[in-house]
C-alpha cells in the first residue's frame, strides 16, 4: 500500500479522479445534458443553469462511484480488469476515500439545492442511494439480476437533466429513462460474457456465472429487441421527428445484429464488439434526439 501523502500532485489527483470512474461518469452526465437541452422547448438552456446543474450531478455521480470502489475494493483487486482501481491497489485508505466521496457529495449537494432546484437535487441523491447503497451493498452480492434491478439508479440521469430544467419530471423524461434500463442487460452482460472468467474469481452471482453463457446469450438478445423497440417510443408519441426515427432504426438494427451473432455464434469478440458499441450506440441515440429537437423545434 502506497500512502497518497508521499505521491507527487499528479499521481494524488490521478487517484482520486479515477475513483470517479470517469468514462462512466462522462456517460451518465451526457445523457443528463441531453435531458437538460430536451427539457427547454425552445431555444437553448440558460448556459449557467446548465452549468450548475451538470456539476452537481457530476460530483454527485462521482461521489457515488468512489463509495462503490470503497465497497468493492477486495472484489476488484480479484478482478484484471478492475485490479488497478486506486482502492483494490491500496493508493487510498477507507478514510481518505470516505473524506473524498463526502466532500464532492456534499458539494453537489449545495450546488444543485441553491444553484438549479431542490427537485433535482433530491432526485440526483437519491439516484446516490439506489447506486452506492442499494446496487453496490445489497444487490450486487445478492443476484444475478442486479444488473437488471440497479440499472434503475443508472438510469435516471435523463430525468435528473430535465428536471433541472423544467423543476418537474414529465413522462418524456421517463421514457428516456425506460431507455437506458432497457439499455443496460445487454450492454453489462456482454462483458460479463467474455470477463467471465473474471467474474467468478470476484464471487459475485453475474448471471453467466449463475445461469450459464447460453441463457446468458438469449437474454441478451431479448433485452436488446426490447431495447430496440422502446427507442421508436419518442416517434411514436411525437416527442421526436423523422431524423431520430431513422437513425434508431439504423442504429438499433446494427446492435440486433451484434445481439443475435451473441445468441447464435458466440465467441469473445464478438461479446466485446457488443460491449463497445452499445457505450457508442447509447450516445450516438441520444444525440440524434438532441439533433432533432433542434430540426423540428416547439413544445415537446
Amino acid at each position: 500500500m502506497q500512502d497518497i501523502l508521499s505521491l507527487p500532485l499528479p499521481q494524488k489527483f490521478a487517484a482520486y479522479y479515477a475513483l470517479t470512474k470517469p468514462r462512466v461518469t462522462q456517460l451518465a452526465v451526457f445523457c443528463a445534458v441531453i435531458g437538460m437541452f430536451l427539457a427547454t422547448p425552445f431555444g437553448l438552456p440558460s448556459w449557467g443553469l446548465l452549468l450548475a446543474a451538470t456539476l452537481g450531478i457530476w460530483l454527485l455521480a462521482g461521489s457515488a462511484f468512489a463509495i462503490n470502489c470503497l465497497v468493492e475494493r477486495e472484489i476488484d483487486a480479484r478482478m484484471a480488469r478492475t485490479a488497478r482501481r486506486p482502492m483494490a491497489r491500496g493508493d487510498l485508505s477507507v478514510a481518505q476515500t470516505l473524506t473524498f466521496s463526502a466532500i464532492i457529495g456534499g458539494l453537489g449537494m449545495w450546488i444543485l439545492f441553491n444553484w438549479v432546484n431542490p427537485l433535482t437535487m433530491w432526485l440526483t441523491f437519491g439516484t446516490f442511494v439506489g447506486y452506492a447503497i442499494l446496487y453496490t451493498i445489497v444487490l450486487k452480492p445478492a443476484t444475478p439480476q442486479n444488473i437488471v434491478i440497479g440499472g434503475a439508479a443508472g438510469a435516471m440521469p435523463p430525468a435528473l437533466g430535465w428536471a433541472a430544467m423544467a423543476d418537474a419530471v414529465p413522462a418524456q423524461a421517463w421514457l428516456l429513462v425506460l431507455m437506458i434500463f432497457i439499455w443496460t442487460p445487454p450492454h453489462f452482460w456482454s462483458l460479463a460474457l467474455y470477463r467471465s472468467d473474471d467474474f467468478a474469481r470476484s464471487g459475485l452471482p453475474m448471471l453467466p456465472i449463475t445461469h450459464g453463457p447460453l441463457h446468458t446469450r438469449l437474454q441478451i438478445f431479448l433485452y436488446t429487441i426490447a431495447l430496440v423497440a422502446t427507442t421508436l417510443l419518442p416517434f411514436a408519441i411525437q416527442m421526436s421527428g423523422v431524423f431520430y426515427l431513422v437513425c434508431a432504426l439504423l442504429l438499433g438494427a446494427v446492435f440486433l445484429v451484434l445481439a443475435w451473432r451473441i445468441w447464435r455464434r458466440y465467441t469473445d469478440r464478438v461479446a466485446r464488439q457488443t460491449f463497445r458499441y452499445s457505450i457508442l450506440y447509447l450516445a450516438l441515440l441520444f444525440a440524434a434526439l438532441l439533433i432533432d429537437h433542434y430540426l423540428v423545434p416547439g413544445p415537446l
